[in-house]
């Protein structure tokens, strides 16, 4: 019998060994070497110079780091927080209510629709944005021909505005992700939960808040977990619509790691915020999930 459990487990190792080995090779070696690089001073070529944690007390003494954390705090609760809340009422009024009364076929629409700005490149979304909100762009332009002129802004180019605005970018470009997963969780809840509740005189919002919020927790979990590990790593959507600025504004720690690796050739010094992050992610992520694991158990 454990001859035979053996050699079950050295197949299966065989289909195994190649994720391990690519893990290995991209995951864990690189986070060591970051790790290794965050206690030196570097410029990318040459020898490392071997100086400790002072990258770390540099990194705690820095305004501009805790410019970046305080954004990603705003970052998370716009790609994370606000989509997760959104998605859910959405899927829910789109499955018992709009899907009820006029067909599959028009929630269809919805979800696509919805669901595009995941499939589009970054680059392009990016972009498009940028001409949409440039000052000569088409919310300027719609606002000019509305008679609205006082209202317009240079939206990606003010201090005070710019992160509003990229967060409501970050809830459009996020908001398709946790729409499609609830519909989806949906499809397990058993309709004749909806009927009783009906039948008792519960209307939508009561069978949304009774039935739909409590079933739908795991997919919740999941989608609160991988949005907010996203927001903690946001990078490409900053680089594209502003840059981290105007001055800091926009600033969060993966461009400012960005900033320091290539622009100022700081290799330690970008790979200590890079670790802090790594660190951070590595946190929140274990709470997340061991929170759900007490609550389901």
């Amino acid at each position: 019998m454990k001859t035979t459990r053996h050699r079950r487990s050295s197949g299966y190792a065989v289909f195994l060994a190649p994720g391990l080995l690519l893990s290995l090779l991209f995951l864990v070696v690189p986070l060591v070497m970051t790790f290794y690089y965050s206690l030196t001073t570097w410029q990318g070529i040459g020898t490392p110079a071997f100086t400790g944690i002072d990258n770390y007390t540099r990194l705690f003494q820095d305004a501009d780091f805790w410019a970046s954390f305080r954004n990603i705090a705003f970052v998370i609760i716009g790609i994370a927080v606000v989509p997760t809340l959104l998605g859910l009422f959405l899927a829910a009024l789109l499955f018992d209510y709009i899907g009820k009364k006029h067909g599959d076929g028009i929630v269809s629409v919805f979800r696509s629709g919805l669901y595009l700005p995941q499939v589009v490149p970054v680059a392009v979304t990016g972009l498009m944005w940028g001409w949409i909100l440039a000052p000569e762009g088409a919310v300027n332009s719609i606002l000019d021909t509305l008679g609205l002129s006082s209202l317009q802004q240079n939206w990606l180019g003010d201090p005070d505005l710019a992160l509003w605005v990229v967060l409501g970018v970050l809830v459009w470009m996020q908001l398709g992700y946790p729409l499609v997963l609830f519909l989806s969780g949906l499809q397990r809840i058993d309709p004749e939960l909806y009927e009783a509740a009906s039948l008792d005189g519960a209307g939508w919002w009561q069978r949304f808040t009774r039935i739909t919020v409590p079933i739908l927790r795991p997919e919740v979990y999941v989608v609160l977990v991988t949005t907010t590990i996203a927001g903690l790593k946001v990078f490409a959507q900053i680089f594209v619509l502003t840059g981290g600025g105007p001055g800091n504004s926009t600033l969060v720690p993966a461009y400012f790691a960005y900033q320091n690796f290539f622009e100022r050739a700081d290799v330690g010094y970008g790979s200590a915020i890079s670790s802090t992050i790594t660190l951070l992610v590595l946190i929140i992520a274990g709470t997340m999930l061991s929170r759900q694991a007490r609550e389901d158990g």
